[in-house]
């Protein structure tokens, strides 16, 4: 089953790590994501950039709107996400407890959801017939 492996961070605990600290992590970090990849375990994974770089979109009443930032202030901001393949759900809270940034933030784990079967019960066309 796949699980998608939500990383947040505390940006005042990481700016606290000592100096090198985090190039460190994320190197190990990264080392740990290309050997998961290669034993099909993680299928992606991406580090996003700052939320003062996001922009977020609504649309009310027929009127959209476009504001800068993230929608509300937060401790802990979405930093980055780990798309696995887990044979359960304790191996995937297995595989977030070993991300070095659940120690400066969280590690948020949500099963995703088939798209296939939400296409099957709307009554949508499968991807490949689109293509």
């Amino acid at each position: 089953m796949k699980y998608m492996l939500l990383v947040y961070v505390d940006e005042s605990l990481m700016q606290a790590l000592p100096a090198g600290d985090f190039d460190t992590k994320m190197r190990a970090c990264l080392e740990k994501a290309d050997e998961e990849k290669r034993a099909g375990r993680y299928l992606d994974f991406q580090q996003l950039e700052a939320p003062t770089t996001a922009k977020t979109v609504r649309i009310r009443n027929g009127r959209t709107a476009i504001t800068d930032g993230p929608f509300a202030e937060a401790k802990e901001v979405l930093g980055g996400f780990n798309l696995v393949e887990a044979e359960s759900e304790e191996e995937a809270l297995r595989m977030a407890a070993e991300l070095p940034w659940a120690a400066t933030g969280s590690i948020e784990v949500r099963p995703v959801r088939d798209i296939d079967q939400v296409r099957v019960r709307v009554g949508a066309a499968s991807a490949q017939a689109n293509a």
